[in-house]
């Protein structure tokens, strides 16, 4: 069974915003959050009217096999990846909100990766992305000394829509456009349409 997507807070709330968890399952399978993310994910549906949604979302997937949450109790395997990503240790990297949650995803990551799993996380925020491939390079740096590892591969909000571009949930451009200025609307991070090629002749010729 495939493993997986370890998934942020923004590319969550941001899909669950706008009852667009179908889309994002359809697209990368099973997902997984970390206990942290899984508390801001709560959190801001409850103070952020952009995000209210979210919450009924959260509640729904919560009783399937799609969602799985994740432990952040500190065993030695995730405070030594925790520690390794943060250059913190766990117990004091765990008392900061800033970014916590990218930590606790590529944290967890790492585990599965050193476990030899293939691992795959969303992830939107520039920063976390640098982290992600700081710890994908280290991972193959492993695996060319032989060591039994897995690897570890990025996603973000534009490789969903692409791989979801023609399927069910997002059948031709015009829902693409729909669906992408109402992910927008949560997330200001995201540029305009035109500044992407999801409308391009690449993504929708074969569709």
């Amino acid at each position: 069974m495939t493993d997986p997507v370890i998934v942020d807070a923004g590319p969550a709330l941001n899909f669950f915003s706008i009852n667009a968890e179908r889309l994002l399952i359809d697209a990368i399978g099973k997902i997984a959050v970390p206990e942290t993310v899984a508390g801001e994910i709560k959190g801001k549906a409850r103070q952020d009217p952009r995000f209210r949604v979210a919450a009924d979302v959260w509640a729904k997937l919560e009783r399937t096999a799609w969602l799985e949450v994740l432990s952040d109790d500190a065993t030695p395997e995730l405070a030594a990846a925790v520690q390794r990503i943060s250059k913190v240790p766990m117990a004091e990297r765990v008392t900061r909100a800033k970014d916590l949650g990218e930590i606790m995803v590529l944290g967890h990551a790492a585990v599965r990766a050193e476990g030899g799993t293939d691992v795959v996380v969303l992830i939107d925020d520039g920063r976390g992305a640098e982290l992600a491939a700081l710890e994908s390079a280290r991972l193959l740096r492993l695996q060319r000394l032989g060591r039994p590892v897995g690897s570890l591969s990025l996603m973000n909000t534009h490789a969903v829509l692409e791989r979801a571009a023609g399927r069910r949930y997002l059948p031709d451009q015009r829902t693409m456009r729909q669906i992408y200025d109402r992910l927008r609307r949560c997330d200001d991070g995201l540029v305009d349409i035109k500044q992407t090629d999801l409308l391009s002749k690449r993504i929708w010729a074969s569709s």
